[in-house]
């Protein structure tokens, strides 16, 4: 299994920006998805934003416009560009790696993104 470690976490005003990163272990050219998750306590978690092997994207529509998901193969790395942060944005957000769309994949720990209004 591939470990991921999320960072970019922290604290930021409404309208505010945040770049979230996800480090693999192992090489990410192969993966063929690549998604941010985040969840607020006592709910499930949600799918943010996705990215394919072939670098197509898909977004939640309440982030659409708003946040940028990319992958650097070379670097292993995935990337969340929050831009227009909103007091709902608040949450731990996680990174994850799946082979299959329908698969549960790898997790991360999650960081944490709190906007303040």
């Amino acid at each position: 299994q591939v470990q991921l470690v999320e960072s970019g976490g922290g604290l930021v005003q409404a309208g505010g920006s945040l770049r979230l990163s996800c480090a693999a272990s192992v090489s990410i050219f192969n993966i063929n998805y690549m998604r941010w998750y985040r969840q607020t306590p006592g709910n499930q978690r949600e799918l943010v934003a996705s990215i394919t092997r072939e670098g197509s994207t898909n977004y939640a529509e309440s982030v659409k416009g708003r946040f940028t998901i990319s992958r650097d193969n070379a670097k292993s790395t995935v990337y969340l560009q929050m831009n227009s942060l909103k007091p709902e944005d608040t949450a731990v957000y996680y990174c994850n790696a799946a082979m299959r769309v329908l698969d549960s994949g790898s997790w991360g720990k999650g960081t944490q993104v709190t906007v303040s209004s």
